[in-house]
């Protein structure tokens, strides 16, 4: 699935004030004309990169990409103040205003997938249809398996890095040790810790990474930024009651939805991609052979055949 050249480089970019503090930088590609998209990038706090366009025909789509707060290159950088859920999901609606956008296929993975479906719940009127990715509930026994030692069964040696140079005392509560850390005053403690709560995350991402890649896709995936927004977001269950998702889950059943996960994801847990499934009786899951990655190869096969699949179904809905 190539793109013209046409529809390579965005149309239209810059940054979008949402706020008297954060603004948002977007960019928006594809045919103005073709069905839209807005793309929900991880983290939170990782931005998107260049790298999450490929899956896209511009031809047919017209993709909203944009930093959430704090993320990638909005502004200010890293900031957790009026930082939440419910901010992001006022922003979506926001930036759908400024686009001139009525509805759009949200497009999601891991935390995107998390803000795509909060965001459905709250505003499945302004929803054509949902492609998710890497299923993550943002309840908190996703987030005690992720952080509290379930990651441990299936990955030792990468959980023990995490929590090596977390002194004994407070391994009792990991993420509130590493979270004072990134908000120490000095530079270099707040560093180190951003980046081994990255390298963590990203050790976990493929069924096969080097150590070179890892080491490549900490740096990319702006750090400074994705460490301290995901411990914000995960040390309060992502500001969502527990469970919120699957209890709201059927508020969804009139859209169109597919999922996507890997059999193999370390990160976020395939029966949570099963569990949601469940509660949208019409959705479409389909489990390939990968991690949680989304430049796994048989994800992004997966990903490529769904947008297809939409692109036929919504064609005729705009």
């Amino acid at each position: 699935m190539s793109s013209s050249p046409k529809y390579s480089k965005p149309y239209k970019k810059g940054y979008f004030s949402v706020s008297d503090e954060h603004k948002l930088y977007y960019e928006f590609c594809g045919n103005k004309s073709g069905i839209p998209v807005l793309f929900l990038h991880g983290g939170p706090g990782s931005g998107f990169v260049d790298s999450h366009k490929k899956v896209f025909d511009f031809r047919k789509f017209n993709v909203i990409f944009f930093d959430q707060r704090g993320a990638g290159r909005s502004k200010p950088f890293a900031n957790l103040k009026a930082n939440t859920t419910d901010k992001l999901i006022s922003d979506i609606n926001k930036i759908l205003d400024f686009a001139g956008i009525e509805k759009a296929l949200l497009f999601g993975g891991s935390w995107g997938s998390t803000l795509a479906l909060a965001y459905a719940i709250k505003h499945p009127e302004r929803v054509l249809a949902l492609q998710l990715r890497g299923i993550f509930l943002g309840d908190s026994q996703s987030v005690d398996y992720y952080l509290n030692g379930g990651v441990s069964i299936f990955a030792p040696v990468e959980w023990n890095s995490f929590i090596q140079s977390v002194p004994e005392k407070f391994r009792n509560d990991v993420v509130k040790y590493y979270f004072r850390k990134m908000k120490s005053k000095n530079f270099k403690e707040r560093e180190k810790a951003c980046y081994n709560w990255t390298r963590y995350e990203i050790s976990l991402i493929k069924l096969k990474i080097t150590k070179k890649e890892i080491e490549k896709a900490v740096k990319e995936y702006s750090y400074m930024s994705l460490a301290p927004l995901e411990a914000h977001y995960l040390t309060k269950n992502c500001f969502m009651p527990d469970n919120y998702i699957i209890k709201n889950a059927h508020k969804l059943s009139g859209l169109p939805v597919s999922i996507v996960h890997g059999r193999y994801d370390l990160v976020c847990q395939p029966r949570d991609a099963y569990r949601l499934h469940k509660e949208i009786p019409q959705s479409r899951l389909k489990f390939v052979y990968a991690g949680h990655s989304a430049s796994e190869p048989e994800i992004e096969k997966a990903q490529k055949a769904e947008l297809k699949r939409f692109a036929s179904i919504l064609r005729n809905k705009i």
